[in-house]
């Protein structure tokens, strides 16, 4: 029963981390379009409070529970190779968050150098992963 509520924690945990990591991107493509001081600044905060209230807690809850469940059932591992993979993309998602962390630090020193264009782009990548994620996870292809 433990193990059903990780999953079920674990499910909730990665809604919560991916409404972030799509909105974000999305805030710096409207942050970079912005003119003014004031709209610059109501982006930052929002920025902030985004990345550290919601989308970080719910990268590290989506992580513990992902452990938890693997701590239990450690015969997810010699199931195939479909959770190295997943694993590996999960990865590469750890990495794109840390890189919208890094994005939102140079907005706040209003050192940004990239365009609109450039965000709706980067905006475009948790899509493939969590594709990727989600056809590994229910089809367990190898």
């Amino acid at each position: 029963m433990l193990y059903l509520w990780l999953k079920a924690l674990h499910i909730v945990a990665i809604v919560c981390w991916f409404a972030g990591l799509f909105y974000l991107p999305r805030l710096f493509v409207y942050h970079a379009m912005s003119e003014d001081a004031i709209s610059r600044e109501r982006f930052q905060i929002m920025e902030r409070k985004l990345y550290r209230g919601i989308m970080t807690p719910s990268m590290v809850a989506a992580l513990a529970f992902g452990i938890g469940m693997i701590v239990l059932n450690p015969a997810l591992f010699s199931s195939g190779g479909w959770l190295h993979a997943k694993l590996a993309l999960v990865a590469l998602l750890i990495g794109y968050h840390h890189m919208c962390g890094a994005q939102l630090k140079r907005f706040a020193r209003d050192e940004n150098t990239r365009s609109h264009v450039f965000y709706r782009w980067f905006n475009e990548f948790p899509v493939l992963l969590l594709l990727a994620i989600v056809i590994l996870v229910v089809i367990k292809p190898f």
